[in-house]
């Protein structure tokens, strides 16, 4: 997602000279993403379809200040970081994370599949106290430190691409994650069976 091929660079340069179509290329390319991403941070399904429209929208706008330095998806993400964040602070603080549907592994369309996958009801019942302490874990972290353990431990990204997209140096970003790991354990432990 965050590297920037081939086909995304002549894309942009399409829709940069006003081909409109090129830029729908572009938001049918990487939507999904965007909303699996705006989804873990808010927690919301509506939230993060609104995130991923507000994207899309400062993406058109600013396409032209574009200067390639990062991958495209390293430069959306950035934008559907700070669009999320933008919309959990404006939340009360209770209301972050909404346990009740909680599926952080996937996209809300797929928050069926436990009992569609023939697990028993105690393993299905196990994965989701599992699932609601862990949206408990993530609600002790602060807006940077879930970000930042989002795009890690569940996007997979590289702590130089955490930084380009929060805009932070190498240092600050790992003591984000570091953080955001501590606390993890810590309010998971009784789950996990250790001592925190």
């Amino acid at each position: 997602m965050v590297q920037m091929d081939e086909s995304d660079a002549i894309t942009i340069s399409l829709a940069r000279d006003g081909d409109d179509e090129a830029f729908r290329t572009l938001v049918e390319r990487h939507s999904r993403d965007v909303f699996r991403l705006a989804y873990r941070i808010t927690v919301d399904q509506q939230d993060a379809e609104d995130v991923v429209q507000e994207t899309f929208l400062r993406a058109y706008r600013g396409l032209k200040r574009f200067q390639g330095h990062s991958g495209f998806g390293t430069w959306l993400y950035r934008i559907a970081v700070n669009c999320s964040l933008d919309r959990v602070r404006r939340r009360r603080p209770d209301s972050a994370y909404d346990e009740k549907h909680v599926e952080l592994d996937s996209a809300p369309d797929s928050a069926t599949q436990v009992s569609c996958t023939g697990e028993s009801p105690e393993a299905a019942l196990l994965a989701s106290e599992v699932r609601r302490q862990v949206a408990s874990a993530l609600r002790e972290l602060s807006p940077l430190e879930r970000t930042a353990f989002i795009l890690r431990h569940f996007e997979g990204l590289s702590i130089e691409q955490i930084g380009a997209i929060l805009g932070t140096e190498c240092n600050a970003t790992k003591h984000s994650i570091f953080r955001g790991i501590r606390k993890m354990r810590r309010v998971l432990a009784p789950v996990l069976g250790r001592t925190p």
